[in-house]
């Protein structure tokens, strides 16, 4: 097969490279530039998009023997994914970029571009596993990348290739060194790749400003005052600086029309039901019955058991147990056992004796 291996730079997606040229597939690198200013974006060896990437990912293609390229999708990446970003933070939701790259940059407009070109499959370096066409968690837990992959087309899964699902990220570093490849020992991102300084909140605010506003308890009592909505998610407990406050308090929601942040108890943040948009089912055609099975709902977050299915243009999801700091705009991906079966982006949640009947 005709194979195009996006190359971030790190570790991973270099293994992931020389696997498909090993395994006799005719692989072309490529890796992606998606700033229009690099040097706004963060520096160091982090293995993820800095402005040292591509010079790292092409001595690696010259390693493995491949020819290299680098893609410029500048445009492309702030419109899906920066503008995605702030457009969510503004409207009271907590946005994941990097699963919004995935969805609309790795496997949309590169795996686009890659079939136009003749190629038959991307080649990426994420922990996840591909079987009988399905998404499948990595042998790795505590690497598996298949949550922020959930949000892929059946067309796309069955495009991409993934070489280092069966191994563990100890075994990828070990192999790297093995094959000579100087990223070998590159430490892994974790940082908002866009963020350069990783103060999310002053990113935020220089993008939508900081306007003051209340912070509130459930009753309406005046806590305390924020400098901008945007700059807090539900479930954060850190920075609400209400000094005098009793308990401890976490961000229930936010308003970004009138500007509210409404905080309480830990409590108050358990849902048992949540409501999505936009799903897709990239493991089995759409659940319209109501069907047992499980849910992640962030990256790395616990898994839950649930009852699932699909209602007009809506994923509903009744968890079996309550959970605490569910997000709108994160995505909700179900599994059968480890095969993702689908997913789709929060926009709701309740506890079921409180939320409206069905129907």
């Amino acid at each position: 097969m005709r194979v195009l291996a996006a190359m971030s730079g790190g570790v991973d997606s270099a293994v992931a490279a020389a696997r498909a040229a090993e395994a006799g597939h005719d692989v072309t690198g490529v890796h992606l530039a998606l700033s229009k200013n690099p040097q706004s974006y963060r520096t160091g060896a982090r293995g993820c998009c800095t402005v040292e990437d591509s010079r790292d990912a092409r001595r690696a293609a010259d390693v493995i023997g491949i020819p290299f390229y680098v893609w410029d999708m500048a445009e492309e990446f702030d419109r899906e994914v920066v503008q995605d970003f702030v457009a969510e933070y503004s409207a009271g939701r907590t946005p994941n970029p990097c699963l919004r790259c995935n969805e609309k940059i790795k496997f949309e407009a590169v795996l686009d571009r890659a079939i136009a070109l003749g190629f038959d499959a991307v080649a990426t370096g994420h922990h996840v596993r591909k079987i009988d066409g399905r998404l499948v968690r990595s042998v790795d837990a505590d690497k598996d990348q298949s949550y922020v992959l959930g949000v892929l087309t059946r067309e796309q899964v069955a495009h991409a290739m993934f070489p280092l699902g069966d191994c563990t990220k100890d075994e990828v570093r070990a192999e790297a060194d093995r094959r000579g490849l100087s990223v070998a020992d590159k430490p892994d991102s974790h940082d908002i790749c866009f963020i350069a300084d990783g103060d999310t909140a002053g990113f935020l605010n220089n993008r939508l400003g900081g306007e003051p506003g209340p912070i509130k308890d459930e009753s309406g009592e005046v806590l305390g005052t924020h400098h901008g909505a945007h700059t807090f998610t539900v479930g954060q407990r850190k920075g609400l600086n209400l000094g005098g406050a009793p308990d401890r308090r976490y961000v229930l929601s936010i308003e970004p029309v009138n500007n509210t942040v409404t905080v309480g108890p830990r409590s108050s943040l358990r849902v048992d039901e949540i409501v999505g948009q936009r799903p897709v089912w990239s493991g089995c055609d759409p659940i319209i019955e109501p069907t047992s099975c499980t849910v992640q709902l962030r990256a790395h977050g616990e898994v839950y058991g649930c009852t699932a299915w699909q209602r007009d243009d809506e994923l509903v999801i009744h968890l079996d147990e309550p959970a605490t700091g569910v997000a709108a705009g994160q995505a909700a991906v179900l599994y059968d056992g480890d095969t993702v079966l689908g997913s789709a982006t929060i926009t709701a949640t309740a506890r079921r004796e409180e939320a409206a009947p069905a129907g």
